[in-house]
């Protein structure tokens, strides 16, 4: 069986000062990246930080290299991250300097959201959903 869409394996941020956005993005996480283009030999431009339960990975790229029509647009699709205190982690990104795009909204039982723009323009989603604990729960026997 063939299966158009996998999963996901890496989500790309942009960032005008791609330092200011790993330090940021390091402090959120509590995590270094660990992998920096530039300790390989390819220059500044790319960072990149495995997380959450299944180790995806979040990568921060230059803006210099967006895509043509993305380097100064927001995009219009939010990829929601589980978070378990989605009203803690909401306060926590807004303290750090990130802007409210849509607060803490109710979607139905078990499946609250809210989504902020980071210092560096990118729509960051939060998300408690009870669906990803069902699916963490049978894939890793707990919950």
């Amino acid at each position: 069986m063939t299966h158009t869409l996998r999963g996901m394996c890496t989500f790309n941020l942009w960032a005008d000062d791609l330092q200011a956005a790993t330090r940021w993005y390091a402090e959120l996480l509590g995590m270094q990246p660990y992998f920096r283009s530039e300790d390989v030999g390819c220059g500044p431009g790319y960072v990149e930080f495995r997380i959450g339960d299944y180790q995806h990975e979040l990568g921060i790229i230059d803006r210099r290299f967006a895509p043509p029509g993305l380097a100064t647009a927001q995009g219009g699709t939010v990829v929601y991250w589980h978070v378990d205190d989605i009203a803690g982690t909401l306060a926590r990104v807004l303290a750090m300097g990130a802007q409210l795009l849509d607060g803490v909204t109710e979607r139905g039982p078990g499946f609250v959201t809210a989504s902020v723009t980071d210092p560096f323009g990118n729509v960051l989603g939060l998300m408690f959903n009870r669906h990803y604990l069902d699916v963490l729960g049978g894939a890793h026997g707990q919950r």
